[in-house]
């Protein structure tokens, strides 16, 4: 069998290590103290320690001020870094975070002060490579998406305690109701929690929407009342009722970040999707990126705010798409040794981003779109989750290039990816069969081969 022909190996040009960052200063941070190690030429004591007070850490600043540092590199650890982050770059010095387990591949390291030590002599050589910190604003609204999120889930919790005291009291409202937080199920919850206990009469707050009808509902509100269960309802529905309120409040501080100087519009009076945000995200969005992101197949505004949260609107930090992709861990780790692959798959993340975006992809199961064609295609060869990962990559690289680009997203539909995907398929196969010396040809209207 005739070898294969080996692809010609680019070298790359080797140089011996360098000192690039002259002036680098290294932190190892803690709780309640930091090590700061400076280059030993700088200052008769090149190690020092500090509290974790704000004093202390202007006072930080001031010292490496004073030994002509211009570059810091600290690890991420926990949240205790952000504040010192924060101070270095206000005053002007280019912080480098650092993953730490790039920092902590050496071993022999068992202090505090050899650890701040390390890093310096790691930032020197050039050998750290910066985390990514999206811009101020993006990092304000994180902030607030994650916290959203939380009360989000906390209220979820709530529901489910209400659902909890309404099954032990045999009332039955999931049953006929496809969400009890709807407009039917909380007028209903409300009259209980006020007292009313006749099931025809809490049957009449049935909106007009709802597929079943007043006799099935009072039906199913022909319960066992006890007070202790009506007593954690009542509860349970006023902390729902809370954490709506800090819902709203979140999303009202969202707007001003989104829209900065720009006063409150009035209230608005569209009706609101469900778990969707109290004001025009949609139109935020868009001046904010100067492109409708939602228009693409299985994204909404929620999602797009997720994912533009935790990565901004300037690509730019990545040079191409493949770099982007490969950053939400939707590309596939392939370990190849001595020409053999050893392991493929993607790498497991929490990366909030890449989640939303799988959710996204999952949604496209029945999309009439291309992406949605993409997807079922892909589940059919490969199964669901590959098929999940295969279409939050290509969602990904749909997003940097629109924002990278500023161009519109044009779906060509399901139809129109079909017969693409069948005429690139018949090229393949025209190709594969002229290697062997054959040619395909059309079949006939009856079904043979001409």
């Amino acid at each position: 069998m005739a070898k294969q022909k080996q692809k010609p190996i680019k070298a790359r040009a080797m140089h011996a290590l360098e000192q690039i960052n002259l002036n680098a200063a290294g932190i190892d941070i803690g709780a309640e103290e930091v090590y700061v190690a400076v280059p030993p030429d700088r200052d008769g004591q090149s190690v020092r320690r500090f509290a974790t007070f704000t004093a202390d850490f202007n006072q930080l600043a001031e010292w490496l001020k004073a030994c002509r540092i211009t570059t810091v590199a600290m690890e991420a650890t926990g949240v205790y870094w952000i504040a010192l982050f924060e101070i270095l770059e206000e005053r002007g010095f280019e912080v480098y975070l650092v993953n730490a387990r790039h920092v902590k591949n050496v071993s022999g390291r068992k202090t505090d002060v050899l650890d701040c030590q390390w890093i310096q002599q790691l930032h020197t050589y050039g050998l750290l490579r910066p985390s990514f910190r999206p811009p101020e604003q993006i990092v304000a609204i994180r902030s607030l998406v994650r916290h959203r999120e939380g009360l989000v889930q906390y209220r979820s919790a709530h529901v489910q305690q209400m659902q909890k005291a309404l099954t032990v009291m045999n009332l039955r409202l999931s049953n006929v109701l496809s969400d009890i937080t709807g407009v039917s199920g909380m007028n209903i919850l409300r009259a209980i929690v006020a007292g009313e206990r006749n099931p025809h009469t809490l049957a009449q707050f049935r909106d007009e929407r709802c597929a079943h009808s007043k006799t099935e509902i009072a039906k199913a509100l022909e319960g066992h009342y006890k007070p202790e269960q009506v007593f954690l309802l009542k509860q349970s529905l006023e902390l729902y009722d809370f954490y709506e309120r800090q819902i709203q409040a979140c999303d009202q501080q969202l707007q001003a970040l989104y829209d900065p100087g720009t006063p409150p519009p009035p209230p608005h009076t569209a009706k609101r999707r469900k778990h969707q945000a109290h004001f025009d995200l949609d139109a935020a969005l868009y001046r904010m990126t100067g492109v409708d992101l939602t228009r693409i197949a299985g994204v909404d505004a929620m999602t797009i705010q997720k994912v533009l949260s935790e990565t901004g609107t300037d690509m730019s930090r990545w040079p191409t798409e493949k770099h982007f992709a490969a950053w939400l861990r939707l590309c596939p780790n392939n370990q190849i040794t001595g020409g053999k692959l050893k392991h493929t798959g993607v790498e497991p993340t929490q990366n909030r981003a890449s989640t939303a975006l799988r959710v996204a992809a999952a949604s496209l199961s029945r999309s009439d779109s291309a992406l949605g064609a993409f997807y079922r295609r892909i589940r059919a060869r490969s199964g669901g989750p590959v098929a999940v990962t295969a279409t939050a990559h290509k969602l990904a690289r749909i997003i940097y290039a629109m924002l990278k680009n500023r161009t519109a997203y044009q779906d060509a539909g399901a139809q129109s990816y079909e017969l693409l995907f069948r005429e690139r398929m018949v090229r393949h196969l025209n190709r594969q069969a002229a290697r062997f010396g054959f040619r395909l040809e059309p079949a006939s209207q009856h079904g043979h081969v001409s």
